[in-house]
């Protein structure tokens, strides 16, 4: 049997720990796609439309490492964009193969259908410059040494690859790798890392309290396990911001909460901006994470792990990895850590639910009994990710929410890529009803995969967030009413769905015990007040206003 280029990609993608491509089928990929079907260790996972494939590529690779999607040329592959640049946004390795127009078609200009008629067949691939870290179009002669550079490079960095496939490359004749990819850093000079120790060793003894504060960084570069080893060893007060939840295990002593600036509970605050030394590994301050950039932290308070530099103070040390860093001060610390007080702070309680109301507060609270050790909870951008924001997570949960790139709708479709990379697990989705309004045909995914997440649809009667910041009655955030308990019987007619609509909070706790021993997808509407958020996105949405009414 003969061995292609398509041979050789599929064969990249199983070594990257890729064994799950998904995507929509056109003309121009079909031929890829019958090796992909015949490959015996990488399965084709169709979905709804091309965005909902690179949201779900996305979930899938937040809890594999590592994703890839294939499009057609051009409307596949600009419907898909907008997840693309979420991955990049938030250092996901996606890798976008596009099907395109055989060579020979592209060399004489032709006007294929699905371009722009002009002949110019590298529209699309600029655009994909912009949120992909490396790019290529595959050649006969390039395509082996190309698609292990894109491969290398996104791996490496976190981030997106863009990969232009024509028909009749992939089906050329290509050799069997040799070699592994590799995947590596240059070797760090020892006298700039010994040099970094001695000023870290010198900021660690003068510090009479320290406190650590991570985030999403730190889990895409690997560093969760290593975190909490220190954590283990030296228990200082320690928290993430909302996009690293899930980092550490929030029972564990020295965990306060989630930190969001002026936004966060008194403790939260007192436990890590009144620290005479804060190490943050792997934060980026934005504005939805810290209720319009509040934060208070001096440079010379701070040391600041990012992938490849640490600043200690005002001087910054590049080329130093997030790994390096991390292990050097961890060691430090161990030293120090019988001078600092130790935190007596616990994750602030949620706020107490009005008695038999079914209201915000009375959700959290459910939620908050209903969640196990080892679920991957999903939050969508909006009154779900900041309620879930406020959570106390068991152990070994993964925590999913997008509050950089924020794409309303993004999580439906990912929590079907997160099933798909983690079958064995228990996949609980928190969405609202505006927001599943724009990605729900993914049920249907689901349902076909045999896939029984627990979904909880927050009904508050349109799109509550926007409401909050601006134009509360106004019809611009309205939705259309849906009879959601129907929808997912009408899009699989051999699986079928369970479905409850709740409006009192004892219906709620009933249906959670039955939703506990879910057999097959479950979905529950949960009717909520038009107008009510929680508190932190109260704080949020004010800033996020007031930023936008600004004249400068």
């Amino acid at each position: 049997m003969s061995y292609t280029v398509a041979d050789y990609l599929l064969d990249r993608f199983t070594e990257a720990g890729i064994t799950h491509l998904f995507g929509v089928p056109g003309d121009y990929n079909l031929q890829f796609l019958d090796n992909v079907i015949n490959n015996p260790t990488l399965a084709w996972v169709g979905c709804a439309n091309e965005l909902n494939a690179a949201y779900a590529a996305d979930g899938y690779a937040r809890c594999c490492g590592a994703a890839a999607v294939l499009t057609t040329f051009g409307v596949g592959e600009l419907s898909a964009i907008n997840g693309i640049a979420g991955s990049y946004a938030e250092y996901l390795p996606v890798i976008h193969v596009v099907g395109a127009p055989c060579l020979g078609a592209q060399q004489r200009g032709e006007l294929m259908h699905h371009t722009l008629g002009d002949g110019d067949f590298r529209h699309f691939a600029r655009m994909a410059q912009e949120v992909t870290v490396a790019q290529a179009s595959l050649t006969v002669e390039n395509a082996c040494y190309e698609i292990d550079r894109v491969l290398q490079q996104a791996l490496t960095q976190r981030r997106p690859g863009y990969l232009l496939l024509p028909s009749d490359v992939s089906q050329a004749l290509a050799t069997r790798p040799t070699k592994p990819l590799l995947i590596s850093h240059e070797p760090t000079d020892p006298g700039l890392l010994a040099e970094f120790r001695a000023c870290a060793q010198e900021r660690l003894a003068e510090s009479r309290s320290v406190a650590l504060l991570a985030d999403f960084l730190a889990l895409r570069f690997g560093q969760q396990k290593a975190l909490q080893q220190w954590m283990d060893d030296t228990p200082m007060p320690h928290a993430t911001l909302l996009m690293g939840k899930g980092l550490f295990d929030e029972g564990q002593q020295g965990f306060v909460g989630t930190y969001s600036a002026a936004a966060s509970e008194a403790t939260v605050i007192e436990s890590i901006e009144t620290a005479e030394l804060v190490i943050c590994v792997g934060v980026k301050f934005t504005d939805t994470l810290t209720a319009g950039f509040t934060q208070h932290f001096t440079l010379q308070q701070t040391i600041d792990i990012q992938p490849n530099a640490t600043r200690i103070g005002e001087r910054w040390f590049s080329g130093i990895t997030m790994a390096e860093a991390v292990s050097v001060l961890h060691q430090l610390c161990k030293h120090q850590v019988s001078g600092w007080p130790a935190s007596n702070h616990k994750p602030p309680a949620l706020p107490e639910a009005s008695s038999g109301k079914l209201d915000q507060h009375a959700f959290w609270q459910s939620i908050q009994k209903f969640l196990r050790a080892g679920d991957i909870v999903l939050a969508d951008q909006g009154t779900a990710a900041f309620g879930a924001a406020t959570l106390t997570l068991p152990a070994g949960v993964t925590f999913i929410s997008q509050p950089l790139w924020g794409s309303i709708g993004y999580t439906l479709p990912a929590a079907f890529g997160a099933q798909t990379a983690c079958p064995n697990r228990r996949v609980v989705l928190l969405v609202g009803d505006g927001s599943a309004q724009l990605t729900i045909q993914e049920i249907g995914s689901m349902m076909r995969d045999g896939q029984r997440p627990v979904i909880f649809l927050l009904n508050n009667d349109g799109y509550t967030v926007e409401r909050a910041i601006h134009g509360a009655e106004q019809r611009y955030n309205d939705i259309a009413s849906w009879n959601w308990t129907q929808i997912p019987q009408a899009m699989n007619i051999h699986n079928p769905a369970q479905c409850w609509r709740v409006t009192e909070q004892v219906q709620l706790e009933e249906v959670m015990q039955k939703a506990a021993l879910a057999e097959r997808l479950t979905l529950v509407e949960v009717v909520l007040p038009k107008q009510d958020i929680p508190e932190l996105l109260q704080a949020v949405t004010a800033a996020l206003a007031k930023r936008n009414a600004a004249k400068d």
